[in-house]
């Protein structure tokens, strides 16, 4: 029986596989029990009415703009208490000129040094939440996503810079954070910078992590 629906809307620019990590995305949910709708448009995002009904809405759609009238209804369907989940550039570097989106989703991608040949290690640093709990430290090799964030964000998972040479190395080390949580009025929005691409997002420590978060914001964990 069927947990709930949910609208994965995949797009944007093709080097971070959308189609493939939405399709992942969407295995996972429905092996979670929810109904759930792909669509490759943003214009799934205009009937609001429809969007309210929705435990959850995950977003890959990196780069790209949003007309007002795509934006408006997930913005209220959200705050109503509709969860918002998603990973790496898809939802975090997503429409650069919205900084309604940003606002909602609590950070935007800045830089990557060192782009995708990076091994780094993520910490977790709130092991009490449901997301986290019982998991290990671990590492990825993959864009070590750099973020300027929401300070009311709930951070649960860290990484170190400077892994790579770089201007910003200059100012010493500096914890970044690579998940967290918060909330948009009645809705939870759950983010993870990992999962770059198909390969990156199926690691067992970022698949198990971002089913967490996607089951969290949609109120069933």
């Amino acid at each position: 029986m069927a947990t709930g629906s949910a609208l994965v809307v995949w797009g944007g620019w093709k080097g971070h596989e959308p189609e493939q990590v939405a399709g992942l995305h969407a295995a996972v949910l429905r092996e979670q029990g929810f109904a759930v709708e792909v669509a490759d448009t943003l214009d799934a995002f205009l009937d609001e009415a429809k969007l309210k009904r929705l435990a959850l809405i995950v977003p890959l759609w990196t780069m790209g703009e949003i007309k007002k009238e795509q934006l408006k209804p997930v913005l209220a369907a959200v705050e109503s208490g509709v969860g918002l989940a998603g990973c790496h550039g898809g939802m975090c570097d997503a429409f650069r000129l919205s900084t309604e989106w940003q606002f909602m989703t609590g950070g935007q991608w800045v830089a990557h040094p060192g782009n995708d040949q990076v091994t780094y290690a993520v910490k977790l640093t709130d092991r009490a939440h449901v997301i986290t709990r019982g998991l290990p430290d671990f590492e990825v090799t993959s864009e070590q996503y750099y973020v300027h964030v929401d300070p009311a964000n709930k951070v649960l998972a860290t990484t170190r810079f400077p892994t790579a040479d770089g201007p910003h190395a200059a100012n010493g080390p500096v914890d970044v954070p690579v998940v967290w949580t918060r909330l948009w009025g009645q809705g939870r929005v759950f983010y993870s910078s990992l999962g770059h691409v198909e390969k990156t997002a199926r690691q067992k420590e970022v698949l198990e992590i971002q089913t967490r978060g996607m089951l969290w914001a949609a109120k069933r964990l």
